[in-house]
């Protein structure tokens, strides 16, 4: 039996403005996934669209950013991220002073599992959300990874290349706007340790993405040049050593 689907014919008026433009985003190939990058929110948020009514909000950047897709043929996510970010107004409170956008608090369980993501708005900013989970992990004693989407061009090695991250399974990400993921570390191959990453943070004066960026480019995995537009940390306790 197929899967229920929300956004099946005959039920589109059951969503709202948010969802039904999310619909043709995905149409037109993007996923939730890059529709919450384009709109520097949480994946979430974007199911949240369907299932509990909401992104009133991000109305008129959905609309803009679809007419960029669909009239003016643009395609690349931060360029479409562009546009959204000089349509979305952030909330105010009951005074008229503008609310805080709300973030999930630094949470990592007691396996040592912590996942945290920002998109291309968040990461020219220096991705301040990072920071809070790379100082626990690092303060917990825990092990680090990180996934980094660029342009193709701006990595050094071709897809696949054990030289540019030996010993990772998981396949290059290859996506319709030329762009390219790729993980750094794993737990199958130790990973890094969260405090040196941390240490290469405070250097950075706090900015995750330069300090990611700096590795990257020490270590010859990428173009000086080079910009990060996706950036993902993810962190795991360390297995015991055997005795």
């Amino acid at each position: 039996m197929p899967p229920h689907r929300r956004n099946q014919p005959g039920q589109q008026s059951e969503l709202n403005e948010a969802a039904r433009l999310a619909d043709r985003l995905q149409q037109a190939g993007y996923t939730k996934r890059d529709i919450a990058r384009i709109i520097d929110r949480d994946p979430s948020l974007v199911s949240q669209f369907y299932t509990k009514n909401k992104g009133a909000a991000f109305v008129p950047a959905l609309r803009e950013v679809l007419a960029a897709v669909e009239v003016a043929g643009i395609t690349d996510l931060p360029e479409l991220a562009a546009i959204a970010t000089r349509h979305i107004t952030r909330r105010t409170t009951a005074s008229g002073t503008r609310a805080r956008v709300r973030t999930k608090a630094v949470l990592i369980t007691p396996t040592g599992t912590g996942t945290g993501r920002v998109g291309h708005q968040a990461i020219a900013s220096g991705s301040a959300r990072l920071r809070p989970l790379i100082a626990e992990a690092a303060r917990l004693g825990l092990r680090l990874a990180f996934t980094v989407r660029l342009a193709k061009t701006a990595y050094l090695h071709p897809s696949g290349s054990r030289t540019d991250s030996p010993g990772i399974r998981r396949e290059v990400v290859q996506r319709a706007d030329h762009t390219e993921e790729r993980s750094y570390g794993s737990a199958q191959t130790g990973g890094f340790d969260a405090a040196d990453i941390a240490r290469r943070v405070d250097a950075a004066g706090g900015d995750v993405t330069t300090a990611v960026h700096q590795w990257l480019v020490e270590t010859g995995r990428i173009r000086p040049d080079a910009q990060i537009v996706h950036l993902e940390i993810r962190t795991w306790r360390p297995r015991p050593a055997a005795t």
